[in-house]
């Protein structure tokens, strides 16, 4: 066994730019991988995973009190995969972590020798009993598979029942049977498919010359409300069908008009030879754009028509089977028999009387249905949908506001009827191994529902949840659903089979799995070796609302099973939302608002439990990805507050770059896994001015062996927060000289501030000591701002992240938005979170609001930093460029004078902003700038930058002698700007040209 105060391999080293490496790589894996058994979100990848756990399980071979009996055995195991190791302990210690490296490789995952070594290093490290991995927020069950993998027993739970059913079939039902489960799947997925080809039939015919219709492309219409018009107006982001290079498609509209009738549209699908000859869209941000009249129709007006149609996705139709409303075809992708690539056609009433037919087909389902006093579950899932709204995590829906009120609102008329037969199908017993089949309905929902959208690139359906989160969708494809590709019956078939027969390889020992509240665990007191979770994320991902899309469903095909019932709430038909976790003020629990001090409370509990359940020689891990200051805040008072110690931080990029959320934005790139100790009740108390002198060396430390191993900007920021909690929370409590007790956020503002001053050091080479105090050869505060506001934009995921497709829950629309919310346009400049950006200023001295409107922005919690030209007319005034170039060119020696234009510049508007969750607001008046405001060196360098921008070569030269002459500030901070600014950006092309002409 190895000792209590042994220290373990994570808590002392990591190989964190290979995991990175390989955890990214993952993304892209689309067969056998896990994943792909059934959508679940924020799902950690399993190469990090397995890494971490083998680093938790294993002692450090330095350590003096590793046993000797586990470096024997590891030096018998290892050569077999690293080869030769030097007799010395770090050689093996070297030599583990590079064996953790390579197993973290999705292709050395089930390698037979791997998986022996991995097993037996295990076993050396724990010889006296399988240890026992813990996971109370288990998901989408990353953590302990691999923790069945590496030869451990594993304890799932999680409060959402969509994800222990995900669990019981990945942790119970394939390492119970195997490949025999697989095979059976192959069997009787076969059987379902035909069966369902035979009952949709009627329902998606082919055409009269044999093609096949894969998708039908529909749009919501709303009638204008001008006088005199009345027309319909379909609602379309886009009239492109296609836009792949060489095969372009779209439609185009023309309006016909009939004496007493309001005009209508009429479409036709033609091949465009330039981009503007496509219209752009009829609805931006609700507001409806009538294409026969030209009027707007609000928000508000489109909300309430389509409230009236239950969010306007199927057709209204006459008795006689004629549309008079609703929905409207405005094209059909076909497969031509015997042809190469996808075709579009225009819709014809042979596609509308299919679409009849189901409606009468639903209507007779329902009819029975009540004929029968409503025995059992509604046919068509009647279970309301999420509110929505909300300053948490309800704000990620918008469906009721369109009227979409119940789960079968999400739906067309023809897509209920194919998800009947679906689940009808998929309910048959497979010998008590039916909820494996029954995850094939997952991914078959995701592309067959109203929120989809067509891809006009891969020509493709992009299903719901690109984001974590299910927004309006104007217009969207109905798919046939059993297509062969990505989201067709007979592909979830597939992607279920395949994961089943790639985890059988591994030959997994059975897992336990429960639902269970993370606050009160059935695990006994001091059981478990290993407590490695993934908690909620506080305001960022809704688990029980988006799970409930599924669950609708799946209550439908598993119809007797008791692990989809809420245990704690015999009336609630969902998941279990009264005891989730989660910051969102809609939500109460037991009359408590669900705040932050909810969440923080609450995670308090969660720790204390998983610290109460671990052995004495026992070690935990928490992951943590969030990106804002409050959920980490949060989760760190919850670890402090349950007797946690935090002993290393590793980050992991595990993110792409190219995902929704990270375009535009400083999202994070990386996990931190959090490595602690339950902190000894006896724990003494620290001393504030101690902490104080130990910080900085401590992040300074950690922050260059991060930015070696490829860590930029807030993934940097946050991966320092560990190391910076290990001073802090080794101490029951921490006291100033007074004996005034010292609280965590205190604590964190003064990591911020040391973060921040650190950075700025490396950057600016300026000491923040001098800053503060005014000293000569300090920039000043728009400069520090500006590069600290840069610095915290770098990407990690340039240096380490994989190409790749993504994730299959990644796999998100190039223009996939929630369109009621969406940005009018592209901002100029960069942006981060407000609370970012003030947690770095305000212990530097820099003050926000004396730069607002003059280099930043501040709207709606976010603050962007203005682009170059943008300020061209506050440097230069009214004149532009060309007059200041004029003088500078017709008499140089006012260079050394150049003062610009700020002194004469209008005093910025009064601005307000409100912060986000309440924080105070962004109020700047005429008060807050003089008329004689000082030009700083930021504003110098700008200028050059608009001078080479204008192309006044000999004014730019005249103001770089000057500068040069006035000393070294100006090149010093272009320097650094260019540095970092983005590579592709223009700020980075013109201080590169720029800087090419500083005199030599």
């Amino acid at each position: 066994m190895i000792p209590k105060e042994c220290k373990r391999l994570a808590e002392v080293d990591f190989p964190i730019a290979e995991v990175s490496r390989h955890s990214a790589r993952e993304k892209s894996i689309r067969h056998g991988h896990p994943s792909t058994l059934h959508l679940w979100w924020a799902r950690r990848p399993l190469a990090a995973c397995r890494a971490m756990l083998m680093a938790l399980l294993l002692p450090d071979p330095v350590d003096k009190l590793c046993p000797d009996d586990f470096k024997a055995k590891a030096r018998a195991l290892l050569p077999e995969l690293v080869g030769t190791i030097k007799k010395d302990d770090l050689a093996l210690r070297k030599a583990l972590l590079k064996f953790i490296a390579d197993f973290a490789n999705w292709d050395n995952s089930a390698h037979p020798v791997y998986l022996k070594v991995a097993r037996g290093l295990v076993k050396a490290a724990h010889p006296e009993e399988t240890p026992l991995v813990v996971d109370p927020f288990a998901g989408g069950g990353s953590i302990p598979l691999e923790a069945l993998r590496v030869g451990c027993d594993a304890f799932a739970s999680d409060l959402n029942t969509v994800a222990c059913l995900i669990l019981k079939v990945m942790l119970e039902d394939i390492p119970r049977h195997g490949l025999e489960l697989a095979e059976e799947l192959r069997k009787v997925g076969k059987e379902i498919k035909e069966k369902a080809e035979k009952e949709l039939a009627e329902f998606y015919p082919k055409d009269p010359d044999g093609a096949t219709p894969i998708a039908y492309l529909w749009a919501r219409t709303v009638r204008c409300e001008s006088p005199n018009c009345g027309a319909e107006i379909p609602l379309m982001r886009s009239f492109w069908l296609c836009n792949k290079s060489g095969r372009k498609r779209a439609l185009k509209y023309k309006v016909i008009r009939a004496s007493g009738k309001p005009p209508e549209i009429e479409f036709e699908i033609f091949e465009p030879r330039q981009d503007s000859e496509v219209h752009i869209s009829s609805v931006t941000r609700a507001k409806a754009t009538c294409l026969c009249c030209g009027a707007v129709l609000p928000p508000d007006r489109v909300r309430e028509q389509l409230v009236a149609q239950r969010g306007g996705a199927d057709v209204i139709f006459d008795k006689k089977g004629k549309r008079i409303g609703g929905a409207r075809m405005t094209s059909v992708v076909v497969l031509p028999s015997g042809q190469q690539g996808r075709y579009y056609r225009l819709p014809n009433n042979r596609d509308y009387k299919a679409v009849w037919k189901a409606e009468n087909e639903l209507s007779e389902l329902l009819n029975h249905w009540e004929r029968d006093g409503k025995q059992g579950l509604c046919p068509v899932p009647n279970e309301s949908t999420p509110s929505g709204g909300g300053s948490g995590a309800g704000r990620a829906f918008s469906v009721q506001r369109y009227g979409m009120m119940q789960w079968g609102d999400l739906f067309t008329t023809r897509q209920k009827i194919a998800m009947i037969v679906v689940a009808d199908g998929l309910s048959v017993e497979t010998n008590g191994r039916d909820r494996a089949v029954s995850l094939s309905a997952g991914k078959v929902l995701r592309h067959c529902n109203v929120l989809a959208k067509w891809h006009r690139g891969s020509e493709t359906v992009a299903g719901a949840f690109g984001m974590q989160a299910l927004p309006m969708s104007w217009d969207f494809p109905e798919m046939f659903p059993l297509v062969g590709y990505a989201g067709g019956l007979a592909n979830a078939l597939d992607d279920v089979n395949e994961a089943c027969t790639e985890l059988a390889k591994s030959r997994l020992q059975g897992g336990q799995v429960q639902l269970a509240d993370a606050t009160a665990s059935p695990i006994p007191t001091q059981s478990t070796a290993i407590w490695f979770t993934d908690p909620p994320y506080y305001d960022a991902i809704p688990y029980s609302d988006l799970s409930d899309f599924f669950l609708c469903w799946l209550r439908r095909v598993l119809r007797n099973t008791s692990l989809l019932r809420d245990p704690f709430d015999t009336q609630n038909v969902q998941s279990p939302k009264e005891f989730e976790i989660v910051q969102d003020e809609t939500r109460s629990r037991s009359g408590r608002v669900k705040d932050a001090a909810f969440f923080e409370d609450s995670m308090a509990i969660a720790f204390a439990e998983g610290r109460r359940i671990l052995s004495d020689q026992g070690i935990g891990s928490v992951v943590f990805a969030h990106k804002t200051t409050e959920g980490w805040e949060a989760l760190l008072a919850g670890m402090h507050r349950g007797g946690w110690t935090i002993t290393s931080s590793w980050p992991v990029a595990t993110e792409r770059g190219a995902r929704l959320r990270a375009r535009e934005s400083a999202a994070l790139a990386t996990s931190v896994h959090l490595v602690c100790r339950p902190r000894p009740e006896d724990a003494p108390t620290g001393d504030w001015g101690e902490i104080l002198n130990e910080l900085p060396k401590r992040v300074g430390t950690w922050m260059e062996r991060l930015q070696g191993e490829g860590i930029r900007g807030a993934d940097l920021v946050f991966a320092c927060i560990g190391p910076a909690l290990e001073i802090f929370s080794r101490y029951s409590k921490v006291e100033m000289a007074d004996g005034t007790e010292v609280k965590l956020d205190v604590y964190l503002e003064k990591v911020w501030e040391v973060v921040g001053r650190i950075a700025l050091e490396n950057i600016l080479g300026t000491d923040e000591a001098q800053a503060r105090n005014g000293m000569a050869g300090v920039l000043e505060e728009d400069a520090r701002l500006t590069a600290l506001f840069l610095w915290t934009l770098q990407s990690t995921e340039k240096d380490v992240t994989a190409n790749g497709n993504g994730s299959d829950e990644e796999n998100v629309d190039e223009d996939s938005e929630d369109e009621d919310e969406a940005p009018k346009g592209k901002s100029k400049g960069f942006s981060l979170v407000y609370d970012v950006a003030r947690r770095f200023a305000q212990p530097l001295g820099i003050h926000l609001d004396n730069w607002e409107g003059r280099i930043i922005e501040t709207k709606k919690g976010v603050v962007r930093l203005m682009s170059v030209t943008e300020r061209a007319k506050a440097l230069f005034g009214d004149a532009g460029a060309s007059a200041v170039a004029y003088e500078l060119e017709t008499d140089p020696a006012k260079a050394a004078q150049f003062e610009l234009s700020l002194g004469v510049v209008e005093p910025a508007p009064k601005i307000k902003s409100k912060g986000r969750r309440g924080r105070p607001a962004v109020d700047v008046t005429d008060d807050d700038f003089s008329t004689e405001q000082q030009v700083t060196t930021l504003d110098r360098v700008h200028a050059a930058m608009l001078l080479q921008k204008a192309g006044r070569a000999n004014a730019l030269r005249a103001l770089l002698k000057a500068e040069q002459q006035r000393g070294s500030d100006f090149l010093r901070l272009a320097n650094a700007l260019s540095a970092l600014y983005p590579k592709s950006s223009e700020e980075k092309r013109l201080l590169d040209a720029m800087l090419l002409a500083v005199p030599r």
